[in-house]
């Protein structure tokens, strides 16, 4: 029998969880947005009804308000939403010990080893809609499928509160017609570079041969290729349970649109402060610190350098990731997004000496480990930086949801 893999993505989760605190606004366009005061900030979630205005996750309030002048603009409530995803993945748990976060809204399930059947398990899931809109009063999307591409991939088929099946018998009859976009990881770029050879569907993309596609796209296009072709056979991990880590990241949507390098540091040294916690709590130290922009024009760069020795403190690495956004964005053009990660990782008993050649790195990763002690038992507000609380509508707290995604979806295909 195939795999019987499941991906959840709740529907519109910020703005369902305030519409179901606040009733009220049930029967109007609602979107949960950042810097809800100053009409530059973006939309991070919106409702049905906002939708079917035409407002979009990711633009600006004020094209979302041209669009729909009525539009009710809620700022976020990061503690709520992170307390329903637990909520939600408690109700996956009855089903099923193989559960992989992709986000605070998004999770994997594999069924495989409860089920008799992919017919099975395609009402599994639909129990499981039932379920989460019954016992919390949200609603969730499902695909269904034998790999974990296809089942994201249904589960942005139908909207709201719906299963999509995916078997393998249809696959190429259900996602071969969809445009090239659809599929996990092609984004703006990379479907421009495609459409200019004239590939348009995903089906075209399996046509092409992963040859030709290597040729367009350079390595990753052979995995665009395996993809389109249903060939992922990547593992849905045991809860809790993940490879050893090859690298330790964050990224964020940042709840406004960063337009100055005094925003974009107190957004660095929050997802920096968060990947070097996790590295303490791993015990492991990295080397090489990477950073990711993405602006409003959708546009992504990615840069990286290495440090002069491994660490797990949040300052050495902060600070080089601002070198390479100085370096790399000039401001003309506001981010969206914001990820730090490092990579290059070593276990402290073994990659890595207990000596120092930095007595100044040896006191930055002593009160580091203070700092965790202080959050273990206060709460992880009790201390915070002073650069964290120059703008409170820009701090998020990632360490509180944090997936580590250490391998690659594809295991024997690249």
């Amino acid at each position: 029998m195939d795999r019987v893999i499941l991906h959840c993505d709740l529907n519109n989760f910020y703005a369902s969880v305030e519409c179901l605190y606040h009733p009220e606004l049930r029967e109007f366009p609602v979107a949960v947005c950042g810097d809800t005061d100053q009409r530059h900030g973006i939309v991070l979630a919106k409702n049905q009804i906002a939708r079917s205005f035409g407002v979009k996750t990711g633009e600006v309030i004020y094209q979302a308000m041209d669009k729909c002048p009525k539009l009710i603009t809620i700022r976020p409530n990061m503690a709520l939403y992170q307390k329903f995803s637990r909520l939600v993945n408690d109700v996956y748990r009855r089903y099923s010990d193989r559960i992989q976060p992709f986000s605070i809204d998004e999770s994997w399930i594999d069924l495989t080893h409860g089920v008799s059947s992919f017919a099975e398990g395609v009402q599994k899931a639909q129990e499981i809609r039932r379920t989460v809109r019954e016992e919390l009063g949200i609603t969730l999307s499902i695909g269904v499928s034998f790999n974990k591409i296809f089942a994201k991939l249904g589960s942005d088929l139908q909207k709201p509160d719906a299963v999509t099946p995916i078997p393998r018998e249809r696959f190429q009859e259900i996602i071969w017609p969809l445009p090239c976009r659809e599929l996990l990881y092609v984004g703006p770029v990379t479907e421009k570079k495609l459409l200019r050879v004239g590939i348009r569907t995903i089906g075209e993309i399996a046509q092409a041969g992963p040859a030709f596609l290597q040729s367009v796209l350079g390595k990753w296009g052979v995995t665009i290729y395996a993809f389109a072709m249903g060939l992922d056979d990547s593992p849905v991990h045991l809860d809790g349970a993940m490879d050893a880590a090859k690298s330790v990241g964050n990224s964020t949507t940042t709840p406004r649109d960063i337009a100055t390098m005094e925003d974009a540091r107190q957004v660095v040294y929050m997802l920096s402060d968060s990947v070097a916690q996790r590295l303490r709590q791993k015990s492991m130290v990295g080397k090489l610190v990477q950073i990711s922009l993405k602006d409003t024009g959708l546009c992504v760069i990615e840069r990286q350098a290495s440090l002069m020795e491994p660490t797990c403190a949040c300052s050495p690495i902060a600070d080089l990731a601002m070198e390479l956004v100085e370096q790399n964005w000039s401001c003309s053009t506001p981010l969206r997004a914001i990820g730090v990660r490092v990579a290059d990782l070593s276990f402290l008993s073994s990659g890595r000496q207990a000596t120092f050649s930095s007595p100044r790195l040896e006191r930055q990763e002593r009160l580091d480990h203070c700092i965790d002690s202080l959050r273990q038992r206060f709460g992880q507000s009790c201390v915070a930086r002073g650069v964290l609380l120059m703008d409170p509508s820009l701090n998020i707290s990632p360490i509180e949801d944090n997936t580590v995604h250490p391998t690659s979806f594809f295991k024997g295909v690249m």
